[in-house]
């Protein structure tokens, strides 16, 4: 499996470093409110569960399992698998996910939230890929850039497989173009 990778991008201690300086970021950000954090499976996973060990506030936690990718490239179109099971009328919301790339996910996401009632709505991204977007949409939070390569571990992932990796890394080509 680690053979797979042509370079780490960021090791686990530069990820460490990014989630506690979010995590103290946004514990200052919303003192004295309660967000719901909202995690966007499957991705999100080692990311969240280290950023709430990080948030020195109250707040609850809420999944949502969407997709708009096949493989390594983008459908354009948002699919929805599992649906929050909270009311999130009225409460400040933060979307958190592995990787802002295209943008597609993260719009239709915030759109379908806003339009649920949401009192505010931030996202929170480990990495940030700019050279990827396809829509206009920013995060509120990032962790750290990534070039326009195909980056998986850290709950990333080709396929399922690499989301396992404590450290990003760029896929060796041949991997995903087979």
């Amino acid at each position: 499996m680690v053979n797979d990778i042509k370079k780490v991008s960021l090791t686990e201690e530069k990820i460490a470093e990014h989630v506690k300086r979010l995590g103290k970021q946004i514990t200052a950000d919303y003192q004295n409110k309660e967000p719901v954090f909202i995690g966007l499976l499957k991705g999100c996973n080692p990311f969240m569960m280290d950023l709430l060990k990080q948030i020195k506030t109250y707040c609850s936690v809420e999944y949502m399992d969407v997709s708009s990718y096949n493989g390594t490239s983008s459908t354009g179109k948002l699919i929805i698998n599992q649906d929050l099971k909270t009311n999130i009328s009225g409460k400040d919301v933060i979307i958190v996910d592995d990787i802002l790339d295209t943008g597609r996910t993260l719009l239709e996401v915030k759109k379908l939230l806003t339009s649920r009632g949401a009192r505010s709505i931030k996202i929170c991204v480990l990495l940030n890929k700019p050279e990827g977007r396809l829509v206009p949409i920013e995060a509120d939070y990032i962790g750290d850039l990534v070039p326009n390569e195909f980056v998986v571990g850290y709950g990333l992932d080709y396929n399922e497989r690499y989301r396992n990796l404590p450290f990003i890394g760029v896929l060796k080509e041949e991997i995903y173009s087979k």
